[in-house]
């Protein structure tokens, strides 16, 4: 189980993509998206700025409704899910986009969101904590906050394009990112070439 949350940061399109590619590949997936993040993926994402409020939704509309079996949603402020708890098992949590102030819940231990709670069951178990960051530039107290949670344990994955793969579109920029995280979470993809492996 994969959990996938989604915060109120530009981007929301590297986590949605993410979800896509690991329902794709069988693995079970929760999404935990934010209010504010919904607003932002009707804003960057949907037709005229239409308005979401699931992913199975979205990705029906996205022609990608393959593997919504595997694929279960949480509120975000639903604390009695199974992700609040360190009893429920999974593999790993990616926030994808990371906002700056759900980095500094996590920075902090501040857990009052059900993305900040998973946070800190996956750094307290143990677990992966993959965090994609979406700010720039970035000021001290976001530096700082990503240095504490990098020491707690979390892997931070800026969300920079490869430019040798050669990008032609936004979605060759945003795949590479998405397949940036799964290499991370040690899953196979065709999203990108690997660097020395002919073009």
């Amino acid at each position: 189980m994969y959990i996938i949350g989604i915060t109120g940061a530009s981007g929301p399109v590297i986590g949605v993509r993410l979800v896509e590619e690991l329902l794709r590949s069988g693995k079970e997936v929760a999404s935990v998206v934010t209010p504010a993040a919904w607003g932002i993926v009707g804003h960057e994402m949907g037709p005229g700025g239409k308005r979401y409020s699931s992913m199975r939704e979205l990705l029906g509309e996205r022609g990608s409704a393959h593997g919504l079996g595997l694929l279960r949603e949480y509120a975000h402020d639903d604390m009695f899910a199974p992700p609040a708890s360190g009893s429920f098992k999974f593999d790993a949590l990616v926030v994808a986009p990371c906002s700056m102030k759900t980095l500094a819940g996590i920075a902090t231990g501040c857990a009052d969101t059900l993305i900040g709670r998973a946070a800190d069951v996956a750094l307290k178990e143990g677990r992966r904590c993959i965090l994609v960051p979406r700010e720039t530039p970035l000021n001290l107290i976001h530096l700082e906050n990503l240095l504490k949670a990098k020491k707690a344990g979390a892997d931070i994955l800026v969300p920079v394009p490869g430019f040798y793969t050669r990008p032609r579109t936004v979605d060759d920029v945003v795949d590479f990112i998405v397949g940036k995280i799964l290499n991370l979470l040690g899953i196979e993809h065709e999203l990108f070439r690997p660097w020395g492996t002919e073009q």
